[in-house]
């Protein structure tokens, strides 16, 4: 396979904006970040607007970060981030799929609005005029996309300033450089990162998304996860905890339509989890997948102090869905528990003021947020179609539940689910099946006891069967 493509438009061509035009929007954006998020500025300078980078890993269970406390995985510059910024510890997606998460990332809306449900549905002409790229681009951003869009067949690349993507779908892990010779993905995303940043630095403000493969398993009979050949000896003499939930047990508890070897997630299970060496290789795999990104925003943070970027860059970082590692006899995603919906979330801009780097919000986030957030952050209007928050803003309100919603394929493969999640309790219906799930994610949050027909939660479950009636309209 050959490398990315890439593809630079000129700064020069009609209908671009300046460098003169940055103060365009500045109050807006003063404001945004001033009622919200307090802000250090200099008494009587103005802060021009800032450069945006959102890093995006794919199939990053929230717990698989050493800032979220895993003493096991190396994400030393991650964690500096983390440490610099705002760490959430309830970062969810609505949809566990890359697909519709994407999607519901770049246009802010939930599935059931944006109506991305597969592989090969592309956004209308008028959904990506108001995805955040395109947003920003109209209001004089450079923009810039590299890695794996996972959206659609007919990527938008004549849209960007700056384009090294595969055309579409999966990328694989072995690409081939300029030179000819072999190069890790995550290290091509590197080598394009950088040549974006050396091409369009100082000229005006920028957004580059950047959407890592890994720690995505490369899919196959069996599914594998290629690393980088140095990190062959990282976490060798590691012992990877066995989680509570990988028992037999817990597998056996799902009814006869889910507990089936037609599951993809239990058909994935098998080649990677079935025993214990297999269990402790593919974790290991999985986190030298994330260690090498990790390699990659250090590289990138160096880059911006060179190019003197770094004070006015903002930082966001996510995963695009969590992944089950063995836990409840499942490899993959796409279900209701924790370790699939929930993921890692990074904000860290410089402009934060000192007694704040470093925080770590309890508010649920979501994937819907990650637009708003970014054009709030540049000034920009939020389109009143987006549906999710801004996160810098404190006078957002608190959420306190969210629609989740995962109807692509349907039994017996990936049996259909949608349900309500709380700070405290998750309810999740398989609609298909009639079939439902309570968990106390408070106390129980490994989700290890359906409390569905219990008499003492009757209550519990009528309250979220109302709230999910309501939910799923609204999310419309």
């Amino acid at each position: 396979m050959t490398s990315f493509k890439f593809r630079k438009e000129s700064m020069n061509k009609p209908g671009f904006m300046g460098v003169g035009m940055i103060g365009i929007g500045l109050l807006a954006f003063f404001s945004v970040a001033f009622v919200g998020i307090p802000m250090e500025n200099p008494v009587g300078q103005a802060r021009p607007k800032p450069n945006i980078i959102f890093l995006l890993t794919d199939d990053h269970r929230w717990d698989a970060l050493g800032a979220m406390g895993n003493p096991i995985i190396q994400t030393p510059n991650l964690d500096a981030l983390a440490k610099g910024g705002m760490l959430f510890q309830n970062a969810y997606v609505t949809t566990s799929i890359c697909c519709v998460s994407r999607a519901s990332i770049l246009s802010g809306q939930y599935e059931s609005r944006h109506k991305i449900n597969d592989f090969v549905t592309d956004f209308s002409p008028e959904a990506l005029a108001h995805t955040y790229p395109l947003l920003l681009k109209k209001a004089g951003y450079t923009i810039g996309f590299v890695g794996k869009y996972g959206v659609g067949e007919n990527p938008p690349e004549n849209q960007y300033n700056f384009w090294a993507c595969n055309r579409k779908g999966q990328p694989p892990y072995e690409l081939t450089d300029s030179g000819g010779k072999s190069i890790h993905h995550t290290d091509s995303v590197g080598h394009a990162v950088s040549r974006f940043l050396n091409d369009f630095a100082g000229k005006r403000p920028f957004c580059l998304s950047v959407s890592f493969k890994a720690p995505h398993e490369l899919d196959g009979n069996p599914p594998t996860y290629p690393i980088q050949e140095r990190y062959r000896d990282l976490y060798q003499n590691a012992r990877i905890p066995v989680p509570e939930t990988a028992d037999p047990a817990y597998w056996n508890r799902f009814p006869d339509f889910f507990r089936t070897d037609k599951n993809i997630a239990r058909e994935r299970w098998k080649p990677l989890f079935s025993t214990a060496e297999r269990h402790q290789k593919t974790v290991k795999d999985y986190y030298r997948l994330i260690t090498g990104v990790d390699e990659v925003v250090g590289k990138l943070v160096a880059q911006l102090k060179q190019l003197k970027l770094d004070q006015n860059t903002v930082i966001l970082f996510m995963g695009d869905n969590g992944f089950y590692l063995g836990e409840h006899g499942l490899e993959g995603k796409w279900f209701g528990h924790e370790e699939s919906i929930r993921v890692p979330l990074i904000v860290y801009n410089p402009a934060l003021s000192t007694h704040l780097k470093g925080i770590k919000p309890t508010r649920i986030a979501l994937n819907i947020d990650i637009a708003p957030t970014i054009l709030a952050l540049a000034g920009v209007e939020i389109p009143k179609t987006m549906q999710g928050l801004d996160l810098m803003k404190a006078t957002s309100p608190a959420r306190t539940d969210f629609f989740y919603e995962h109807t692509f394929m349907g039994s017996p493969r990936l049996p259909k689910v949608e349900g309500v999640v709380t700070k405290d309790f998750k309810y999740m219906n398989f609609i298909e099946h009639g079939y439902e799930e309570l968990y106390s994610i408070a106390a129980d949050p490994h989700e290890t006891t359906n409390l569905a027909t219990h008499p003492d939660y009757k209550s519990k479950m009528d309250e979220l069967r109302k709230r999910y009636q309501v939910l799923k309209q609204t999310v419309k």
